[in-house]
Parts: C-alpha cells; sequence; structure tokens
C-alpha cells in the first residue's frame, strides 16, 4: 500500500466484527453495526507543538485500538477501505 498519513494522523483498517451471536444467530451484514476496533496500518510523524517541536506518536504500526463509531474519514485505497483518523481520537491500544 502506498499511502503515508501527515502529522499526527493514523491510518486505521477496521477488524471484522463478530457475525454470530453467542446462541449461535448469525448476524447478516446489513443489520450488523461498524466494529469499533481496529489494526493500525501506517502512523505519521507526529504532533507539531506550537513551540515547533514534534512529539511523536504513542501508537505504531500493527497495534490493536478502539475508536469511537463515527470518528475519522473512510478513504479507500487499492479496493480496500481505511479509516484515516487523528491519534486524539483513539481511545486506547488492545494489549
Amino acid at each position: 500500500m502506498a499511502i503515508r498519513p501527515l502529522h499526527d494522523r493514523v491510518i486505521v483498517k477496521r477488524l471484522d466484527a463478530e457475525r454470530t451471536t453467542a446462541s449461535g444467530i448469525v448476524i447478516p451484514d446489513s443489520a450488523g453495526e461498524k466494529p469499533d476496533q481496529g489494526e493500525v496500518i501506517a502512523v505519521g510523524n507526529g504532533k507539531i507543538l506550537e513551540n515547533g517541536s514534534v512529539r511523536p506518536l504513542q501508537v505504531k504500526a500493527g497495534d490493536r485500538v478502539l475508536f469511537g463509531k463515527y470518528a475519522g474519514q473512510a478513504v479507500k485505497v487499492d479496493g480496500e477501505e481505511l479509516l484515516v483518523v487523528r491519534e486524539e481520537d483513539l481511545f486506547g491500544v488492545i494489549e
């Protein structure tokens, strides 16, 4: 993939949500909600502070992260839907 986010932006690929309930009922794609977890694909150089210095990001490629349902901007790259979010819009890293 040839995409490099700028500054404090992060490229996230949504992880597939569970398609079956605990009782075994299969949920169709049209009825399911968008997942709120994803894998970081790429990160920018960092946030530029008021004094001109750059604060590196706390997430790195490969991290699993939580984000809001309506966070970021969806883009398609090479036929794959990705999400571009600012680091501050991420809730946390799943360890």
